[in-house]
């Protein structure tokens, strides 16, 4: 499950047990409405409650960040996690964003809002 909220230039998603292709598609369209209209834009991703993902999600992530490596000005991902961690890092070679791994939501919105 996925709940999505949008402010301007931003998007914050979180995720609840498993994030499915269904859950990436509905990320992708919001995202993709706020680029269109808004232009590049900050990402706040809640990765804590994430239980797991499926593999088509881990391969849509690439296709779409590696589509849009220039439309986006930060990335916070909340975890608690290592390997979500790591992947996020990994992800920073297809994007152009600055990145960051927070395990505090106050945190990671603070540096989102200091832009």
């Amino acid at each position: 499950m996925i709940l999505i909220e949008q402010q301007t230039n931003r998007v914050d998603v979180a995720v609840l047990g498993e994030f499915t292709l269904a859950d990436y598609r509905e990320f992708e369209d919001v995202v993709n409405s706020k680029i269109r209209f808004e232009g590049p834009v900050d990402l706040c991703f809640d990765l804590r409650q994430m239980a797991d993902f499926t593999l088509d999600v881990a391969w849509e992530d690439l296709v779409f960040t590696r589509a849009h490596a220039n439309d986006f000005n930060r990335i916070a991902v909340l975890t608690d996690s290592q390997w979500v961690a790591w992947s996020a890092w990994l992800s920073q070679i297809f994007v152009r964003a600055e990145m960051r791994v927070f395990d505090d939501e106050s945190e990671a919105k603070s540096w989102l809002a200091a832009a």
